[in-house]
């Protein structure tokens, strides 16, 4: 019976739209010229389009990471100062990449393809940056002593230093910068945060700057990347694994430079890269951060793409999970986070909207609940954090929120020296 019923429902779905052309054709209302055109336009749009994405890997990866979405137009991310973040160096990491490896053959030229060069950001706390402005040639009419949102931060080891390391790094410049900035970013008592984005766009865009901006106003040190496809890394189609790759090859930059606490920051596709690098540091038993937030996440990629707004055209045809849905799983495009979440023991903090129209409210707290159903009674707590419609937040803007510095700083301060 149950079978039955569905079947029937599937079928007045597929035929419901052609169906009302035909009707209104039959009633006289249009002619048989428009029904054809109406009919043709339903079919590739909802028929053919489908299809093609099924068997179209590369339609695929476009439409889930983006790359194709550039803004601010004419960006120089090798110049952060041109978006106002002073105290900013941009430099590349070299992945090597088994996907190419796999693909490729043993010649020489095959070999080269297999490293993948990476943009980066490493934005310096104010406190420090203000304390090197001289050095690093930043105009002191930037810190703004005023602002509410700063956090006066006591550095004791800096205070030790600063004499050392000015007479060391008179001049900041091309040639020492990296010494510079990763000598401090070794100095005790520091935290880094690794901040992955989303999709579309580059590390440059608005929003993102503004997180860098309310991070480096607490004391810490940011370091921002884009994955591969993005801003001015190399232009390589990107895949779950090769992100993950990404994020996984700076994180391990960090670590062999520092032993201070790392605090992973996703937002978006970068909630899915977050959980799925923390789950395979687990697996290989290698040292992991000392938390994770994430902001609008999302439970899977398949979730996710019934709930965007792109799919609501499509999301009632009876061939949606077939065509769209399923191939992506079959590709290795899932972003399992439901999954993921349990599978690591850091403390998390999830940061949601509920006015977020791109990833659904009810898919962070879908996760949310997932994370305290799954996880070890002694594992690292999780958090949740609702920001009410009202405030217009959305998808990008909970960095606005208020009151979000000092729940940043909580969570760092309760488990920056804490062991899951």
């Amino acid at each position: 019976m149950n079978e039955g019923y569905t079947l029937l429902n599937l079928i007045f779905r597929a035929t419901f739209i052609p169906g009302v052309f035909i009707i209104v054709w039959l009633t006289g209302l249009i002619s048989l010229t428009t029904v054809q055109i109406c009919l043709a336009a339903f079919g590739l749009i909802f028929v053919i389009l489908p299809l093609i994405f099924r068997y179209s890997v590369t339609l695929q990866r476009g439409i889930l990471f983006l790359t194709f979405i550039t803004y601010p137009r004419d960006l120089d991310l090798s110049n952060p100062s041109s978006v106002g973040l002073y105290a900013t160096r941009s430099f590349f990491l070299n992945v090597r990449d088994s996907d190419v490896d796999n693909e490729t053959t043993n010649n020489e030229a095959s070999r080269k393809t297999s490293i993948i060069r990476i943009g980066i950001w490493h934005v310096l706390p104010r406190h420090v940056a203000k304390r090197f402005a001289k050095e690093l040639h930043v105009n002191t009419d930037v810190f703004d002593d005023t602002d509410r949102n700063v956090t006066e931060i006591k550095d004791e080891t800096l205070d030790l230093l600063e004499s050392v390391m000015k007479t060391s790094f008179p001049n900041i410049n091309r040639e020492n910068e990296n010494f510079f900035y990763e000598r401090l970013m070794k100095m005790p008592g520091n935290t880094v945060i690794l901040y992955l984005h989303g999709n579309t766009a580059s590390r440059g865009s608005g929003h993102r700057l503004d997180v860098y901006k309310m991070l480096r106003n607490l004391g810490y040190h940011v370091i921002a990347l884009d994955y591969r496809g993005y801003g001015d890394s190399d232009p390589i189609s990107p895949t779950e694994e090769g992100v993950v790759r990404d994020a996984m090859t700076v994180y391990n930059y960090i670590c062999n430079i520092t032993t201070n606490p790392v605090i992973i920051w996703g937002h978006s596709l970068g909630t899915g890269v977050a959980t799925n690098m923390l789950s395979q540091l687990n697996y290989m038993n290698e040292k992991g951060p000392k938390g994770v937030i994430l902001e609008s996440p999302f439970t899977n990629i398949r979730d996710e793409i019934r709930q965007h707004p792109f799919a609501r055209p499509f999301k009632h045809l009876p061939w949606f999970d077939l065509t769209i849905a399923r191939p992506m799983y079959s590709n290795s495009l899932r972003f399992e986070s439901d999954q993921h979440i349990s599978e690591f023991r850091q403390p998390i903090m999830i940061l949601h909207a509920e006015d977020d129209y791109v990833v659904p409210f009810q898919l962070g707290y879908q996760l949310y609940r997932i994370a305290l159903d799954t996880r070890g009674k002694s594992w690292g707590p999780v958090e949740f954090h609702r920001f009410e419609a009202s405030h217009h937040y959305g998808h990008k803007y909970i960095v606005h929120a208020p009151e979000l510095p000092e729940l940043v700083k909580n969570f760092v301060i309760t488990y920056r020296n804490e062991v899951f």
